[in-house]
């Protein structure tokens, strides 16, 4: 389960938040696909790190009834990664009041 997750649905899942990120805060498809360049590595490769050993603890260690604790403590701490990435400007993008107008 933990294979097909990281592998097939976190790089779709990437794509979505990115997407939506992208959605709201009204920039254009150029931007989306410089996002999607710049980061979904980033945040594939960040899920892998994280979830993978998280899972494996949760399944070997974790009492059945902990483990739903167990996971919302990791998920708070990627979704600030997520968070934290999702945020970054990428190159070429102006941050807000960076403008040069006077």
């Amino acid at each position: 389960k933990v294979l097909i997750d990281q592998t097939i649905w976190n790089p779709i899942f990437g794509l979505m938040f990115f997407g939506y990120l992208n959605l709201v805060e009204g920039k254009s498809f150029g931007d989306y696909k410089k996002k999607i360049q710049t980061d979904l590595k980033t945040a594939v490769m960040g899920s892998w790190a994280v979830w993978v050993p998280a899972h494996t603890i949760n399944f070997a260690f974790i009492p059945p009834s902990q483990r739903l604790l167990y996971i919302n403590s990791i998920q708070i701490g990627y979704n600030v990664f997520l968070s934290f990435l999702g945020n970054k400007k990428v190159d070429g993008e102006e941050a807000e009041g960076d403008s040069k107008e006077l």
